[in-house]
């Protein structure tokens, strides 16, 4: 140049992340959350909200069996009569165990447990939520046989048709909602499972293992306020 000065500018210096406080990239952490632990935050936060609208999808059919049940407590009472007691009370056991597994299955997540560990936690909860399904699939069954679902074939030779047709209405909609979230939440933890199987859950990252989890126990949750509801509130029926 003209005035003798050199045009050269070094090159610039890279600086690594760890410079400036950033801890390394984490595989599994999406590009739009600054860290795992907002990450996690976000997606349990969204499932909470998810759970808050199947509460509120539930509390209309609860809310319809109360209605009707105080229509014809009676009658309600001598429909449950004939629910069997002893399957629903092997169902509740079963689901209350499944939560076990489950919870079992977030903790082995959670603290870096060898994969067969996950693994046989989580196909735990599979084989309890298929029993589930197993023993439900027997009781509709009967109910078939006996002509007693809801419909132009319906037979109800008690005293209080109409209502029994109400109440086992009520109990294949909220029985038959129950077992498809049941079916949904086996496939999840297929998917968790496959992930666990693939070596993907760690101290670091178990996200989807706790939020499959809270979905679960949400599950378990309902069952237990369905099985007072419709298999208990008949124990001490007598026709008069």
């Amino acid at each position: 140049m003209s005035d003798g000065q050199s045009s050269y500018q070094p090159p610039p210096v890279a600086i690594h992340p760890a410079a400036h406080g950033h801890t390394p990239h984490h595989p599994y952490l999406q590009h739009h959350f600054d860290s795992m632990a907002q990450q996690m935050e976000a997606s349990t936060l969204g499932m909470w909200t998810f759970l808050v609208t199947e509460i509120m999808f539930f509390g209309g059919l609860f809310m319809a069996y109360l209605v009707y049940r105080h229509q014809s407590p009676l009658g309600f009472q001598e429909a449950s009569h004939h629910l069997d007691v002893l399957w629903g009370t092997a169902n509740t056991a079963i689901l209350i165990i499944s939560s076990l597994t489950m919870a079992l299955a977030v903790r082995a997540a959670q603290t870096s447990q060898p994969r067969s560990t996950q693994v046989g936690y989580l196909l735990a909860t599979m084989v309890l939520g298929a029993a589930f399904l197993g023993i439900k699939a027997v009781e509709y069954a009967a109910k078939f046989r006996d002509h007693i679902v809801p419909g132009p074939y319906f037979e109800w030779h008690g005293l209080y048709p109409k209502p029994a047709e109400q109440f086992y209405s009520l109990y294949f909609a909220m029985t038959g909602l129950h077992a498809l979230h049941m079916v949904i939440g086996l496939g999840i933890m297929t998917v968790i499972t496959i992930m666990a199987w693939k070596k993907q859950f760690d101290r670091d990252y178990y996200t989807p293992v706790e939020v499959a989890g809270l979905y679960w126990h949400f599950v378990d949750i309902v069952w237990i306020f369905l099985f007072p509801l419709l298999y208990l509130i008949g124990r001490h029926y007598h026709a008069a």
